[in-house]
C-alpha cells in the first residue's frame, strides 16, 4: 500500500488503541469548496511526504504482532483515492481471520464514494467518518468513534 506514513500506535482517532495509516493522495475539497488555501488544511504538510510503498503483509504483521492496537484507521489524506489499496488491505486482514475495526476517515460524504461504500460492506467491522472540515465550525462528540471531531458536520457510520 502506498503511505505517508505509520503510526504504529495512535490513541486519539478512535476510542481504541489503533495503528493510523496515512494515505498518500488527496483533491484537497475541503479548502477549495471554502475557497481556502491548502495550507490552512492539517494534512499539507504531510502532502509534501514522500509516499513509500508498503507491502500489505508487512502492515499486517507490525499489527498483529502489537499487543497494544486493536483497530486499525486509515486516513490522514483521502483513502477513497486509493480504494483498491484500501480493499486489498481489508481483505487481507480478514483473510487471516482479524475482525478488528477498520476505520476510514474520508472527507466525502456517502453519496459521493457509494460505489466504494457497497464494496467495503462486504466486510466486517467497517466504520467511516464521513464530512469535510469546515473552518470554525463547532466541534462535535461522536458516539461511534468515541472522541470528538473537528466540525459539527462531520459524523460516523458502522458500515459493516
Amino acid at each position: 500500500m502506498r503511505v505517508k506514513g505509520i503510526i504504529e500506535e495512535d490513541f486519539t482517532n478512535f476510542k481504541l488503541p489503533a495503528m493510523f495509516i496515512n494515505t498518500s493522495f488527496c483533491d484537497f475539497k475541503c479548502c477549495t469548496e471554502s475557497n481556502l488555501g491548502i495550507e490552512v488544511c492539517q494534512n499539507a504538510p504531510l502532502a509534501q511526504a514522500p509516499s513509500k510503498d508498503i507491502p500489505n503483509s508487512v502492515i499486517y504483521q507490525h499489527f498483529a504482532n502489537n499487543p497494544i492496537t486493536k483497530a486499525v484507521v486509515i486516513g490522514g489524506m483521502e483513502p477513497f483515492l486509493q480504494i483498491d489499496e484500501v480493499e486489498d488491505l481489508i481483505k487481507l486482514f480478514r483473510s487471516n481471520g482479524d475482525v478488528s475495526p477498520v476505520v476510514i476517515y474520508t472527507g466525502y460524504y456517502p453519496n459521493e464514494v457509494r460505489s466504494s461504500l457497497e464494496r467495503l460492506e462486504k466486510y466486517e467491522n467497517i466504520i467511516v467518518k464521513f464530512g469535510r472540515f469546515i473552518p470554525d465550525k463547532p466541534h462535535r462528540y461522536d458516539d461511534v468513534l468515541g472522541i470528538t471531531l473537528s466540525s459539527d458536520n462531520q459524523y460516523a457510520e458502522q458500515l459493516s
